[in-house]
């Protein structure tokens, strides 16, 4: 069964627990640019949710629980096999913006054999963010759709 979307809206939204969301999302503001569309603030100065965008896309965003449990236990670390990937238009502006902003630089800025120009970053808590200028989308029998 499909379900409807709005019309050019993303339907797969990265949802992402820190030990301190509030934090998290100055950096994320600051560093990376995104737009404060929704917090919600939650008991003890955590962040019950928050929606973060940058462009049409939304990632969302709360404080870890406690260990008892729900969500991501307070103790556990981040898995580094995976980490949000984010498009660009101007990827070394962005970088020169999250690197000012004293963001960690996992991976300078390069060029991908796809034709697409990345760089990584962590944030506070060691997430790697992908920055890149490839925009993905649906892949058909003559490959990638063309990019800006």
């Amino acid at each position: 069964m499909t379900h409807p979307t709005r019309d050019g809206m993303p339907s797969i939204f990265p949802v992402l627990r820190y030990r301190d969301a509030p934090a998290a999302v100055e950096f994320l503001a600051e560093a990376f640019g995104f737009e404060r569309r929704l917090v919600t603030p939650g008991p003890d100065g955590t962040i019950a949710h928050a929606q973060l965008g940058l462009g049409p896309g939304t990632v969302m965003l709360g404080s870890a629980a406690g260990d008892e449990g729900g969500g991501m236990p307070r103790s556990a670390p981040h898995a580094v096999a995976q980490g949000p990937y984010v498009y660009v238009a101007d990827v070394d502006a962005h970088h020169r913006r999250a690197k000012a902003a004293g963001a960690e630089i996992a991976q300078a800025p390069y060029d991908t054999d796809y034709g697409s120009r990345e760089y990584a970053a962590r944030d506070p808590e060691g997430l790697v963010w992908s920055f890149g200028s490839y925009l993905p989308g649906a892949v058909c029998e003559e490959g990638p759709p063309p990019q800006p």
